[in-house]
């Protein structure tokens, strides 16, 4: 009775190890997804749209998206090259050759995605705008524009595809005031803090207006004197896709192709279009 009872229990532990067996290669089989990890800052709802449509487009070939928000923009390429995560998305050009050059790595953009165009915006008589097109701004007028490196030289380049100024440095430079080499209609460029651009459009001709504060300043984008060109010289503004330099070699090199991919379609080209209301362009 007890070697009975023995076999017994053996019989059945061994059956249980094989449907132990089983459903562990069944989970494998059922489980057969690439997680690939993607780091950004502050994802705003259009982001968090576009990035969804992404995901349902890459469901089918068992690829999952699993993000890590920063709130530090420096993190975000560290956790890159140190490999914790996979990809990046949220910078552009300009940003991503400062961060290589300062901190020594080589992390390469692997895919466009978007621009946040900035616009030149008329003056304002009360609540009423100046003019309606560049052409209107007055010899001798003023516009009044960001004062920091970057954005200065954005908006510099604004006025150049505008028509109203010449540089003497091409988009990938940045460019100050000292880089205009053709002003014909004597133009007074007012540099002022990004925050009070909008702010000045009372007692100037014209502003060159960062989107973070078009809201706020309860601006009609829409009604625009002249918006950002996507050009060469606009191009270190795209927003890209970042990874490792060896990406390609990657065993997730396939699944990140399928994510350009899916981002590359017109049905994230539609989600960015209507989620950001034409404040984001698509670059690709």
């Amino acid at each position: 009775m007890k070697i009975k009872k023995w076999l017994s229990v053996a019989t059945i532990a061994t059956v249980a190890g094989l449907t132990l067996a089983a459903c562990g290669n069944s989970d494998k089989k059922a489980d057969n997804t690439t997680t690939v990890k993607i780091a950004t800052v502050n994802r705003s709802g259009s982001e968090e749209a576009r990035w969804d449509k992404v995901q349902e487009l890459v469901e089918k070939d068992g690829i999952k998206l699993e993000f890590t928000e920063f709130t530090d923009y420096s993190q975000p390429n560290k956790a890159t090259a140190d490999g914790e995560v996979d990809l990046n998305a949220f910078q552009h050009y300009n940003f991503l050759n400062n961060w290589n050059k300062e901190n020594g790595k080589d992390l390469v953009a692997i895919a466009d995605t978007y621009i946040s165009p900035i616009r030149l915006y008329s003056g304002k008589n009360g609540e009423e705008n100046k003019y309606t097109k560049v052409e209107e701004i007055p010899d001798k007028g003023e516009i009044a524009i960001p004062n920091d490196a970057t954005n200065e030289s954005r908006a510099l380049y604004l006025l150049q595809s505008a028509g109203l100024i010449k540089l003497d440095v091409s988009g990938t430079e940045l460019a100050t005031i000292a880089n205009i080499k053709e002003n014909p209609k004597n133009l007074k460029i007012t540099e002022l803090d990004a925050s009070q651009t909008a702010r000045s459009l009372t007692s100037v001709d014209a502003a060159v207006v960062n989107n973070t504060f078009v809201t706020e300043a309860k601006l009609d984008y829409k009604k625009a004197l002249f918006k950002e060109q996507a050009d060469e010289n606009s191009k270190q503004w795209y927003n890209i896709i970042v990874a490792k330099k060896d990406w390609e070699s990657s065993p997730k090199a396939d699944a990140i192709k399928k994510i350009i991919a899916a981002y590359h379609t017109d049905e994230v080209k539609k989600v960015i279009e209507e989620t950001s209301d034409g404040l984001d362009q698509p670059v690709w």
